[in-house]
């Protein structure tokens, strides 16, 4: 029986690159026989690359990375890189065994026992288990998903032709083989969320630019799901019925193929006696900063790890060779951690400074320790300081790394002073806020109109209303002294709610006990809510799906966590709008105070979630003395007030419902023009393409109109813009004032005219700089204000880019549209006025 200082599981990168650097420590060594073996079940290296379907691309992210590793890497085919692979085994001398499945590993540090599937063992001092995830793959849960048509893997793309794909899948491989089989196919990828949140950034512009190009044969079907599977037995086409935004619908395809991810082997892992922090599928083995686990001698490398990314696996590989022969190197991402604490008022060690943090905060003890510092590395940090030497001798020593560092990657701390606003109440903004030091004060207004406080601290979060559902800052949010912070952007948050069960379920348990708070109980403290909070149910709504409708008995009034509902009542046959409920309203109370018969119908207006508080829930809540019932009771009775008079003026009723239906109910901010009054200038127009270099963001002609109300197609400023969704560059920003606006990194993709429901946004080739306004008037150089701009043709270099209208959010005095109308026709209007605009128009 053979005996090794170090046996390595797996011949993945992570692998590979551990067994090379171990060949290179025997060489240093000079040893006569290796002290490593590299064990692998499958009959070559790499085996999750071997079954990338044939040329696939493979890139080496993340580029800010540096690679470590005796095995080289960079971006190229897939049969290039299992070549040098292939070839460096042999030059680095590693000591490998193919087709030795490992089926048992017993014993302790220093004398592990390896069992093979043929029957030999293998002892080793140390174990390094690099045996990723891919072996167990996620499988399509739907009646029919056994069919031989829906499969797993695609191997070589070419196999197929002038075939319909479903893809079922948003991550790096269901693109992948999406993009490879358009060739010569038509393809349809489901993606179960609004977005691509899990992708690579190559992949993303990848699949955003195939699905935004006519000439490429894919669509992408967002927030959709299978339902079931059938097919026919001699027949090649499956009849595959599916759950989308406007419901059930029916596409026949002749292949499935689900690429959905995989679970990892936990009871082989477990059987070594490997802890996971929970029994949650998606969990992976707690691990210490050396890559050990809970078992000592035992390391664990890779996707198993909690880094799938190949260069991150390869340094792991690296670094883990290196920890057990007693060298302690600093990991590759050691400097971006370095840079994030630099700012910190306490100085520790990159490693302290990790394990003190994330025992800081509970939901992050979810993570291990690598995923944690992945999230640190994609967040920014913030510490406060009080005005004064302490703020000033902490700005001089950023400043002087600042200008020491090269690389953009190495984001710094950033300084903040104690009492600075971190935003404000009604502001747009979808970071995620996590207090690490200190406390934060949430300064807000509940629904009597009273303003209370909220101290969070260490440990703590908040901007989680913002993050799930679009909505504006409900609080002002001040930092105490000494706070620590770091804010999370939405798609690293997005990236890891839906890979962490755990952390998802914390988030909205927050949400919910901060809204029982802001409607409720405004001085109770969290733990007062944990009960109630923890028992409610989430309606989740598709768009047109009803939550209840008229003439329904119920007992319970909902909350809303994200989008909105429409309100309508049928009256003589004919169904009269009462009123729109937006995210972080109340309603259907009057079930719960002596009318449960319901009045009104309320369905979705666009995807939504609703919080359920059922009678005994509700009579805990009230029975609380800082309960704001009198609030709750005149809120009721203004519900009632509007019902009323929306019943008795059905003719404004229709002019709402007739906004509902052409998207005011997303909308932040409309153009509305009141064409009793509109004369056919066109100032708006022109005023529009003056203020915006020569193109004219509005088409005042275009839109719907109802009686005297016309929306002419120009930005809404959705609160949860579809344009910002999949955006490459991330061009697309909403300033603090909730103005969606296209920054100059726009690459002209498309994917923002795709998404975009109401056509509002073009591809346009910018012009060139027009002549000034004396050069017109004196020489006729370039067009006047407002004309057609023919004569400053586009650069022929330039590239298509987006436009929209940006609702002129830089320019003082307000919309250009709205201040070169003549007659005061042109309106911007955001929810708050709808009513008013409508009874106005019907007096």
């Amino acid at each position: 029986m053979s005996t090794y200082k170090v046996a390595i599981i797996g011949a993945g990168p992570a692998g590979l690159s551990a067994a090379g650097r171990a060949a290179g420590k025997d060489h240093e060594l000079g040893v006569s026989e290796p002290g490593h073996i590299l064990l692998e079940g499958f009959s070559l290296h790499a085996k999750t690359i071997q079954q990338y379907q044939k040329g696939k691309h493979v890139m080496a992210e993340p580029g800010y990375l540096d690679l470590r590793s005796d095995f080289q890497f960079e971006q190229g085919t897939r049969e290039t890189i299992l070549g040098r692979w292939s070839d460096s085994l042999g030059d680095l001398g590693v000591n490998a065994r193919f087709d030795a499945e490992v089926t048992k590993v017993s014993g302790q540090q220093g004398a592990f026992s390896i069992g093979l599937s043929d029957g030999s063992e293998v002892t080793a001092e140390y174990i390094v288990l690099s045996i990723g995830v891919q072996g167990n793959p996620r499988r399509v849960e739907a009646p029919g998903a056994h069919h031989q048509r829906v499969q797993y893997q695609l191997d070589d793309p070419d196999e197929y032709k002038d075939e319909h794909v479903l893809v079922v899948g948003a991550g790096d491989a269901a693109i992948e083989n999406a993009i490879a089989l358009t060739k010569q196919n038509r393809v349809s990828i489901l993606n179960r969320k609004d977005e691509f949140s899990r992708a690579k950034e190559g992949n993303l512009n990848g699949i955003l630019a195939a699905i935004s190009d006519p000439r490429v044969p894919l669509e992408c079907l967002y927030s959709t799901t299978i339902a079931s599977i059938e097919a026919e037995p001699d027949d090649d086409t499956l009849s595959v019925t599916l759950n989308t935004p406007e419901g059930e619908t029916v596409v026949e395809c002749n292949r499935i193929i689900a690429r959905l991810g995989a679970i990892p082997q936990r009871k082989f892992v477990e059987s070594m006696g490997i802890e996971f922090p929970n029994a949650s599928p998606e969990a992976l083995p707690e691990l210490d900063n050396r890559y050990e686990s809970n078992v000592p001698g035992i390391h664990v490398i890779g996707a198993l790890a909690g880094y799938p990314l190949i260069k991150q696996a390869m340094n792991q590989g690296y670094d883990v060779i290196e920890f057990i022969h007693g060298n302690d190197i600093e990991p590759a991402d050691h400097p971006l951690l370095e840079y994030r604490f630099a700012g910190l008022p306490f100085q520790l060690t990159v490693n302290e400074q990790t394990d003190r943090l994330q025992q800081i905060i509970p939901m992050f003890r979810e993570l291990n320790a690598l995923q944690f510092r992945e999230l640190l590395i994609e967040s920014s940090m913030y510490a406060t300081y009080p005005p004064g030497p302490e703020f000033d001798q902490a700005n001089k020593r950023l400043t002087m790394l600042a200008k020491e560092q090269k690389e953009s990657a190495l984001r710094l701390t950033g300084l903040l002073k104690d009492g600075d606003v971190i935003y404000k109440a009604g502001q747009f903004g979808t970071s995620f806020y996590t207090i690490l030091a200190g406390e934060v004060t949430l300064k807000k207004q509940i629904e009597s109109g009273e303003i209370i406080e909220e101290k969070v601290g260490r440990g703590e979060f908040f901007g989680e209303l913002s993050l799930l559902s679009g909505h504006p800052r409900m609080a002002t949010a001040t930092a105490g002294s000494g706070c620590i912070l770091v804010e999370t952007p939405r798609r690293t948050m997005l990236k890891l709610i839906s890979s962490n069960e755990v952390v998802a379920a914390g988030i909205d348990w927050v949400f919910v006990v901060r809204e029982l708070q802001r409607h409720f109980a405004p001085n109770s403290g969290t733990s007062e809510l944990r009960d109630i909070a923890a028992n409610l149910n989430i309606r989740r709504l598709k768009a047109g799906e009803s939550l209840y409708r008229q003439g329904d008995r119920e007992e319970c009034l909902y909350l809303i966590k994200a989008g909105g509902f429409t309100l309508s009542k049928n009256v003589k046959d004919t169904e009269v709008f009462i009123s729109q409920i937006r995210t972080g309203q109340m309603f259907g109370q009057l079930a719960l105070m002596g009318d449960p018969v319901r009045r009104e119908s309320a369905v979705a207006t666009v995807a939504s979630e609703a919080i359920e508080i059922n009678a005994e829930q509700f009579r805990k809540l009230t029975d609380r003395a800082d309960t704001p019932v009198e609030s709750i009771q005149r809120f009721v009775s203004k519900q009632i007030t509007q019902s009323t008079r929306m019943e008795v003026r059905p003719e404004a009723a229709a002019s709402m419902d007739f906004m509902m239906a052409n998207g005011l109910g997303e909308a932040t901010n409309t153009l509305i023009i009141d064409e009793s009054l509109c004369i056919g200038c066109d100032n708006c127009e022109k005023a529009c393409a003056e203020t915006h270099d020569g193109i004219n963001r509005l088409d005042r002609k275009l839109g719907p109109t109802l009686a005297n109300i016309h929306i002419p197609t120009s930005c809404r400023h959705c609160e949860q813009p579809h344009c910002m969704k999949d955006c490459p560059p991330n061009a697309i920003r909403r300033a603090e004032t909730g103005e969606v606006f296209i920054n100059d990194s726009c690459i002209g993709c498309g994917n923002c005219q795709a998404n975009c429901p109401y056509d509002v946004i073009r591809m346009v080739v910018p012009p060139r700089k027009k002549p000034g306004l004396l050069s017109w008037i004196m020489f006729g150089a370039g067009t006047g204000p407002g004309e057609a701009r023919t004569k400053e043709k586009a650069d022929p270099s330039s590239v298509k880019k987006a436009v929209k209208c940006d609702a002129c959010v830089n320019l003082t005095g307000g919309p250009a549209c709205v201040r070169a109308c003549p007659t005061g026709a042109a309106l911007r209007i955001g929810p708050a006025d709808y009513v008013r605009l409508v009874e106005e128009a019907h007096q």
